[in-house]
């Protein structure tokens, strides 16, 4: 193995932002695979990447991935014998669908999500990863873009605080969950709750199809003066991704993909609450529920005429709000996640930045359920690339900023 000691600088001219060759991305997994496969071996989770990478979503350049190398380099220092170039750092963005409404108009855009930022542990210290967040900020600029499709901004979800992505442009958002144990609960009499139905893989494309129809209104219908406004969209493609990672880290541990994928309230089009879900295995004993979390992808109400109920922008719950109409629909669909969660050996169920029925719903199963302010780990980060003065959090409204739009 050769020596890290003759390895450019961080601001060396000599750096370059590149597209990985096949070669390098697997050199580069094998390494971050230490820290992020989870319940999954090394191998398994080698194979459900090259999964996730072949979904509608991440085909056709879908996914897009990066490193960080020395272009003068003719082969990897740290192993002469390799033909690779050394991946210096590296990370990989998801493109995706999103609306931008400004001043009146609704725009259709595009937005990449960015994932998977990592530095391999022996060269870390030498600031590999802010050179490369600073190249790729500027890289998504026009990444992929058109005249007839624009990117305004790209979005990532911190793991390491708020201050280090914020130095690149990355702006903090207001990050919150709440969250309820797993296992049918023990302080609420269910038969006061209305029926909840499940949902499946099958039911899926129409209501995402309703709730993109929902989002647009919603935006056409607020108020001149309002602040931008901006939302990744829950189309099918982004919760069937997160679905199809579910199903082969469950078949990996337990033999089966899990095949509820959310529930519904009501039966009355235009009158329905209903909520998509994932299931995520962190700890590596499979029979061992501690650290497994069934998470909320979104959940939609469907005869709300405006935003608020999104938890929009810095602040996620309407402390004045008074209409509970929807708390009891939204406690039977936490419910049955519930007794999900249980059966698939979930320690609990989070939603994240709960509107405020969200948050009663969640305590009418659980009484000491509240508000959580994350400040480290999965920090909504958003950059807006349209020139501005000032926070970007206190100008833009983040519309639906729930766990689908996670990569």
């Amino acid at each position: 193995m050769g020596s890290i000691v003759h390895l450019p600088l961080a601001t060396s001219v000599d750096l370059a932002l590149v597209h990985p060759t096949a070669g390098e991305k697997l050199y580069q997994f094998s390494l971050n695979g230490a820290e992020w496969r989870g319940a999954l071996s090394l191998e398994a989770y080698l194979r459900r990447e090259e999964v996730l990478s072949n979904q509608a979503l991440t085909r056709e350049g879908g996914i897009s991935y990066w490193i960080l190398i020395d272009k003068t380099a003719k082969s990897n220092p740290l192993d002469p014998s390799s033909s690779t170039r050394l991946p210096l750092a590296s990370c990989e963005t998801y493109r995706k669908k999103a609306l931008v409404w400004q001043d009146g108009e609704v725009k259709e855009t595009i937005c990449h999500g960015i994932g998977s930022v990592f530095c391999a542990p022996h060269l870390r210290g030498r600031k590999y990863a802010q050179r490369m967040m600073q190249e790729v900020a500027e890289a998504l600029r026009t990444y992929q873009t058109s005249k007839e499709r624009e990117c305004l901004f790209s979005v990532l979800y911190s793991d390491i605080g708020k201050k280090f992505y914020a130095n690149f442009g990355w702006e903090p958002f207001s990050s919150s969950h709440v969250s309820v144990p797993a296992g049918s609960s023990k302080h609420v009499a269910t038969g006061g709750l209305p029926a909840a139905r499940p949902l499946y893989a099958e039911d899926l494309a129409e209501l995402c199809e309703i709730d993109e129809a929902l989002i647009r209104r919603s935006l056409e219908a607020r108020p001149k003066g309002s602040n931008t406004a901006v939302a990744q969209m829950p189309d099918i493609d982004t919760i069937r991704w997160h679905h199809a990672r579910e199903d082969f880290v469950g078949t990996e541990l337990h033999g089966k993909k899990p095949t509820i994928k959310g529930a519904m309230v009501g039966a009355e089009k235009g009158k329905r609450v209903w909520a998509y879900w994932t299931r995520v295995w962190y700890n590596e004993n499979p029979q061992e529920a501690r650290g497994n979390t069934l998470h909320i992808l979104r959940l939609v109400v469907e005869d709300e005429g405006h935003s608020s109920w999104e938890g929009s922008g810095t602040t996620h719950t309407d402390e004045n709000s008074t209409d509970h109409s929807h708390d009891a629909a939204i406690a039977a669909l936490l419910l049955m996640a519930q007794r999900e969660a249980e059966e698939w050996k979930l320690e609990d169920v989070e939603a994240w930045n709960p509107s405020s029925a969200t948050l009663a719903a969640a305590q009418k199963l659980e009484p000491s359920a509240k508000l959580v302010q994350r400040d480290q780990a999965s920090i909504a980060s958003l950059m807006w690339y349209p020139p501005h003065e000032g926070a970007v959090a206190e100008k833009i409204d983040w519309i639906g900023n729930e766990k689908y739009g996670w990569n």
